[in-house]
């Protein structure tokens, strides 16, 4: 791979400068994340030049953009310490996971309430089986009896 000039190793770290402001501003291309993968891809320079390389001796030297990249990271994770959320996915996964705690709760609270009223029906339906039998046996009694006799009902406007 050829050797960066300074001049073009000048123009990338502006470049990776400023997209990092664009990033930690919360200003995401769609599907973008808070990384340095995204970082890179924003500022057009190559993800590798973010990471230690080693020479062929087996030593390891700093990435052209490393320190640039341990510095995105660092104020990202102070941003994300003082609370102020940058990232829209880690945004939305919060209020899903809200969403879906609250949903839980309605969707519990609503068993709980059929629960009451399967209960209160089958009580109900018992009861009512219980009175249809006792009428069921009053009318058989009142039919085989032969000593029993109806009652008329005594009609007021006859006083």
């Amino acid at each position: 791979m050829a050797r960066l000039t300074d001049e073009v190793k000048t123009q990338n770290e502006e470049a990776v400068r400023a997209a990092m402001d664009r990033l930690l501003r919360g200003e995401l291309a769609t599907g973008g994340k808070l990384d340095l993968k995204t970082l890179a891809a924003e500022a057009g320079v190559p993800r590798t030049g973010f990471y230690a390389k080693r020479n062929r001796d087996g030593s390891e030297r700093s990435g052209p953009y490393q320190h640039l990249g341990e510095e995105f990271l660092r104020r990202l994770a102070m941003l994300q310490d003082a609370g102020q959320v940058v990232d829209p996915r880690d945004a939305q996964i919060t209020r899903l996971k809200a969403a879906n705690q609250e949903l839980q709760d309605r969707v519990a609270k609503r068993n709980e309430r059929i629960q009451e009223l399967t209960d209160f029906q089958r009580t109900a339906f018992s009861r009512l089986a219980a009175q249809h039998e006792e009428i069921i046996s009053l009318r058989k009694c009142l039919s085989e009896s032969r000593n029993m006799r109806a009652l008329r009902l005594h009609d007021p406007s006859e006083m």
